[in-house]
Parts: C-alpha cells; structure tokens; sequence
C-alpha cells in the first residue's frame, strides 16, 4: 500500500479527553470544535493555510476568546486533526485510507496555492493521482472511504476516477498491475519468487483467473458496485464475468444461495441485511444480469427464484427469473426445480404453477428456434440433436410429476395440465409419463373411473417399452379400457415383425433360385456351389421358423377374439343388472372388473409362456445353424490343406 510523508518534525499533539493541545510553548490563542472534540491552537499556522479559517478567525478578532465552530467539515474530527498537524508543519503520512479524508478537507477549508504554495489540495491531488490510482488495493480503499464523504467524494469526481481506475484494471491482465516488465510471470528465482530485472523481489507467483476481483468488488456498498459494474461493461468485459460477479455478490448477501452451491467462488459470509434490504438487492441484481443463456448456472437461478418467493419481491422480478429459468431449462435438475409452495392461498406442497409457466416459456422459445414446423417422427427424436434440449426437459418433467404425485391435495386437472404440456415428439417413451400416472393413481385410490381413464389417455400405448407393457397389462389400477388397449397393440407389433420376416425369408428364397439357375458359371465354381447350398438351407430352416410365428400368431388372435366376446358378455350382463335397480357403479363394478382381471391374467401368463418358449427354440436353432457351419468351415480347411500336399 502506497504512502507518502509530508513533513518530519516531531509530534506536538497531546489528547486529553475530548480535547487536543498543541504543546509548542505558548499559549492558545484559539479554540476550533468539531463536534465532541475540541482543538486548543493557535491563529497563526491556520490562517496561513486555511483562507476558510482566516476569516473565520477574523470575524472573532473583536471577542475575549476565538472560538470557531466546524460542524461540516467532511470527515468531522478525524479530518480536521490531520489538517491541524499539517498547518502546524508536524510529521503526517499520507495514504490510500485517510488522502480522500483530506482532500475534502483541504477543499471544504480553500488551501489553496494562492493562500499558501505546495498547500494541502495540491499535496493531497498529486498523491491521489500518482500513487492510489495506479494500485488497485489502494483505488478500492480509497473508494471505500468515499462513502463516508458524500457528496463531496462526488463533487471532487474522486468516486468517477477511483471507479474508472478499477474498471480499466479489470478489464487487463491483473498480472501486470505495479510491475514495470509485463513478462515477469515467466521469470521466477529457483524459489519461486518473482525476478525484476534479475533481482529477487520475494513476491509469489500469482494464478489469477477472471474471478480474482470478485470479492473486492463486493465490499464495496451496492450503489458504487452498481457503478462499477456499470464501467466494466463499457469497458467491453465478458458478459459471463459480469454474471459472475452478480452472482457472487448475491451470495455473499442473500442467506441460503451458499447452501449446496459448489459451483464457482465462494464469499465469505457478510452481515446480515434486513428483509427489505434483501428484497432492494434482489431485484436491482434481476435487473443488472445480463439476459443471455449459460451466463448462470439454472440451480444458482432457480435458488434465486425461490429466495424471491420467500422475501415476496415484485411479480416483475419474479416473471423474469422465470423466464430465465425457462430458457435454459434443459439444464436443471429434478431437486432444484422442486419449488416449495411459500404461499398460504394454495394447498399444493410444491408450486406447480411457477414449474407450469417455467415450462410454458421453454416450449415457447423452444418453437421460436425451432421455425414452429411439423412434429417430427421418433427416428428424429432420437437422432437429431437440435430435439436434444426438449426431450431432456420431458425426462425432467416426469420425474417432476412422479415426485408431485403423492400430494394428496393435487387436483387431477393440475396435473394432467402439466403432463399434457409437452409435444408428442417430445417423449420418444412414455415410459416416465406412466409411471408418474401410476403413481398418482395409487396415492388417489378414490378417484373417480372417469378420471382416471381421463389421465390415462395421456399415454401412447405404441410409445411404450416391453417392461411398461408387460407392468401395464397387469396393473390393477388401470382402467379396463387401456389395458385391452396395450394387448391390442403388443398384437399389432408382433404382427408387424412377423410380416417383416417373412419379407426376409421371400429375399432369401429369390436369392437361392438366382444362384441355382446361373448356368454353367456357377456349377464350375465349387465355392459357388457350396454357397447356394447353404443359402438353400438356411431359407429352409427360416422358412421352418416362419410357420412356427404364423401358428403362434393365430393362436394370438384366437385368444384375443375370445377376449372380447368374454368382454361383450360382462357388458351385457352388467347392463341387464343395472336396469334390475342395482346401481353400475360401487361393489358390482368393482367385482366386474376384478373378474375380468382374473379372466385376463390367465391368458396373459399363456402368451408371456408361448413367447418365452418360442425365444427359447429359436436360441437353440442358431447355436446348432453356428456349429454346423464351423464344423463345415474347418472340413473345408482340411480339404485345401489336402489339396496343397498333392500339389507340393
């Protein structure tokens, strides 16, 4: 830290209690208070530097005792104690801490040069332009004193230059800052130690980062942070620096963002401010964040949002919190986006309808970027990386809902409103979209028939996994109806691969015939023949295998017929008892479909047997087709290693 003295005679300053005598030998001639404090000095050496004071003095010439009355002075008694010291001659040392004290001083009381030469401001300005402006320690601790001294900090312009001064030092490589060669970081003693000009300094290598004026900046009061900030951008910095910074000073300063925060660095702890206080500084620290993606992190924003919901900010601030959070939704996790609900109006655990319009202005930039065109096929889902984004906020969503679920206050309208937000494209599985459904469905036993058949037709059943299909067809709590429905299409998609097959097998049979009439070329390769052979064979064997499926098929669509003609007489009969007075619903409906569950589940485990010892005869067809052929491959390497001997 800079310093300069000013003069180096010794002290002739003693303080009694509330007073200061100045013990030249002579007596005092006058008396100067500052508030509490009062000075005993003498006319002479103020007038001669002071032009303030000489007329003050003047104008209590005609009384028995001058006595003089500062109450305006900046800086109160501290300032005009230095000030007294330097009228006087005696020892003072200026320094980044006390030059801003004096130089408002020296202005508030004209020591000037035309009152005496080499006076205070003159002394005072060159020390402040020549030493504290060009350290960075000592700008900040000269702008730190600023905040004591308004308006005349300001009026002196001497917050404007400290706040340039750090701007411009922020902005270049903090390494060169008070050394005279900009290449000293690659010159370093064997102790590591700095070398300037060969010479050992003893100063450490520093590893300085774009962070390392974070916690400086934040101790100064937030209207010059705000200033300074304000410089920086003018000054060209990264906007993620800004964003950084804002972020590290909210931390610093709203309790709570430090917790399970790891990311970046970390402030120590500040005083506590007021809940007025932090609600100021949220959102003057919403309005200075850059509006950009990526510059924060979605956790350090969504910890914002939820320490907004708590201290009750402007919707205005909360709105665009949320919008941030939507833009970079794809980014955030299940345990941040889990809102508590802080409002008494609403009886929801979570806020539902903050991650409802989070998730509204994702899908809204999301079709923005997007050009709005038709939904795309699930090969494009899976494949394109510009639906990257969306389908990780459709995995984030449903884990959302399975977690949401359980809350016996849900109504089923919110919750089918959030699931139903999402494009089809969106969930190349509905995997997660059902089991958040059952979930529901099981902490809601109460729920009415047609809601849940409400909720289940939010489920694709062709978007389906086997694991969820084979879950589905055997869950209770589903409606009867989807349950028909996710059979019918397990059918159609065997269906599907069956027809596939046999497109395989018809390939493979032209392939055969094309290879037995190619004449007299084919025969004479014995290779040739061997091949055709072999292809003859394994359309056989497939060909074998397609007959099973065709007779597997049809015993499918057997069991299947069955099924609804075994459905169409329930119905009837329930309707024959319903007009017989018995109410359709309550415990004949719930014994109706606890019959059909235990007219399915039998069937079911048939087919799920069927496919499993159909799977099991396959395996074992092509690990005796693989030990054929090996066993063919090594007589034919015998057979060359015949012919070879012959010839040699």
């Amino acid at each position: 830290m800079g310093s300069m003295k000013l003069s180096s005679k010794p002290d002739a300053f003693t303080r009694r209690g509330q007073a200061w005598y100045c013990t030249t030998g002579l007596p005092s001639d006058v008396l100067v208070e500052v508030g509490e404090m009062s000075f005993h000095l003498h006319k002479f050496p103020l007038l001669s530097k002071s032009a303030i004071l000489g007329r003050l003095i003047e104008e209590n010439s005609d009384s028995d005792e001058c006595v003089i009355k500062l109450s305006d002075i900046p800086g109160g008694a501290k300032s005009f104690e230095l000030v007294a010291r330097f009228c006087y001659g005696l020892k003072i040392e200026l320094s980044s801490e006390n030059v801003v004290y004096l130089r408002c001083a020296a202005e508030h009381l004209e020591m000037t040069e035309e009152t005496s030469g080499d006076n205070l401001i003159n002394q005072t300005e060159s020390f402040f332009n020549q030493v504290v402006l060009r350290s960075w320690k000592d700008s900040l601790e000269a702008l730190r004193t600023c905040d004591g001294l308004l308006p005349h900090a300001e009026d002196l312009h001497i917050v404007k230059r400290c706040i340039e001064s750090l701007a411009g030092k922020a902005s270049i490589d903090p390494d060169l800052f008070g050394w005279p060669v900009s290449e000293h970081s690659t010159m370093q003693s064997p102790g590591g130690s700095v070398l300037w000009n060969g010479i050992s300094t003893g100063a450490k290598v520093r590893n300085c980062s774009s962070d390392w004026w974070y916690d400086d900046a934040s101790s100064v009061s937030f209207p010059t942070y705000k200033r300074l900030i304000s410089s920086m951008e003018s000054r060209g910095i990264k906007q993620e620096i800004i964003a950084g910074s804002l972020t590290y000073y909210a931390k610093k300063f709203l309790p709570g963002l430090n917790r399970r925060q790891s990311t970046g660095p970390m402030p120590l702890p500040a005083a506590t401010l007021s809940d007025e206080e932090q609600r100021r500084l949220l959102e003057e620290i919403d309005r200075m964040l850059p509006l950009q993606r990526g510059l924060i992190s979605t956790n350090v924003l969504l910890w914002l949002l939820r320490t907004a919901m708590i201290l009750k900010v402007d919707r205005a601030c909360i709105s665009n919190l949320e919008k941030r959070v939507g833009m970079q939704l794809d980014e955030a996790t299940l345990e941040d986006l889990l809102l508590p609900n802080f409002s008494y109006t609403m009886d929801t655990l979570y806020n539902v309808e903050c991650v409802h319009r989070i998730l509204d202005h994702f899908l809204a930039m999301d079709q923005t970027m997007g050009g709005g065109g038709a939904s795309p096929c699930l090969d494009d889902v899976m494949a394109s990386p510009s639906l990257a984004p969306i389908t990780a906020v459709a995995k984030l969503i449903d884990g959302y809902l399975a977690e949401i679920a359980p809350d016996i206050n849900l109504k089923p309208l919110k919750f089918q409103s959030l699931a139903a937000a999402l494009p089809e494209y969106a969930r190349p599985l509905d995997d997660g979209l059902y089991r958040a459904i059952d979930v529901y469905l099981k902490s809601h036993p109460t729920l009415p028939e047609a809601e849940r058949e409400q909720l289940c037709r939010l489920i694709d059943c062709q978007k389906l996994s086997l694991e969820a299909c084979t879950h589905a067809a055997q869950n209770e709590r589903l409606p009867l109806r989807v349950v028909v429905q996710v059979l019918f299409f397990e059918q159609l998609q065997l269906r599907t691969s069956v027809a596939g097959c046999l497109l395989v097998s018809d390939n493979l049979e032209a392939s055969s015939r094309t290879l037995r009439g190619g004449g007299g070329a084919v025969a004479a390769s014995g290779e040739a023949g061997c091949w055709a052979t072999a292809a003859v064979r394994e359309n056989q064997a497939l060909r074998v295998g397609m007959d099973s499926m065709r007779l597997r098929l049809m015993e499918l669509e057997r069991e299947c017929s069955d099924m609804r003609q075994d459905i169409r007489k329930l119905g009837r009969g329930r309707r024959r008892r319903g007009g017989g007075g018995v109410v359709a619903g309550g415990k004949d409906g719930g014994g109706w479909a606890a019959r059909v569950q235990r007219m399915l589940t039998p069937r079911m485990m048939k087919l799920q047997m069927c496919s499993a010892q159909h799977d099991a005869a396959e395996q074992q067809r092509i690990n005796e087709e693989h030990k054929k052929k090996v066993a063919k491959n090594k007589k034919q390497l015998s057979m060359d290693d015949g012919d070879d001997d012959e010839e040699a």
